[in-house]
């Protein structure tokens, strides 16, 4: 694993700002940007919506790619990183993988519901057509810290 590039702006920062406010609203504190990789331009933001929308489908991830690709009008967006506090799904890493996304940067490991470095492993199966660059762990202990709260006060 390779480390994200350094730009002025902490994409990770507007990540988890996004899951906090998503945790306000009742929505599972999950948060995401995408970044054109070379420029640094921020192309969307999102936390989870699922509740909001009651749209099963309205995950963080999936807001931002479908929020970025309207922002360039392109079905791929090759030059871009996902930057996401939690592991991205099966689902989500599916969707990153056919957005053709340059990197994924995630921060808690998700071992139970995880589809990159847990569970279906998508980007590992031979049936994926692109594979991004993965960087785990980033910020780890304040997504973990976040989730944990978040279910905490539910249980």
């Amino acid at each position: 694993m390779t480390a994200a590039p350094a730009f002025p702006v902490d994409f990770m920062a507007l990540a988890f700002g996004e899951a906090e406010a998503a945790g306000a609203r009742g929505e599972v504190p999950v948060g995401a940007v995408i970044v054109d990789a070379i420029s640094g331009e921020i192309l969307a933001r999102a936390g989870n919506e699922t509740e909001a929308r009651s749209d099963p489908t309205a995950h963080a991830e999936i807001l931002v790619i479908r929020a970025a690709a309207a922002k360039v009008a392109a079905p791929r967006l090759a030059g871009c990183d996902l930057y996401v506090t939690l592991e991205p799904c099966a689902m989500c890493a599916a969707a990153a993988s056919m957005a053709r996304l340059r990197r994924v940067v995630y921060g808690a490991y998700d071992p139970k519901g995880g589809g990159v470095d847990h569970g279906a492993r998508i980007f590992a199966q031979a049936t994926c057509h692109h594979r991004p660059e993965v960087v785990g762990g980033v910020g780890a202990s304040r997504a973990e810290a976040l989730l944990k709260d978040f279910f905490a006060v539910r249980r």
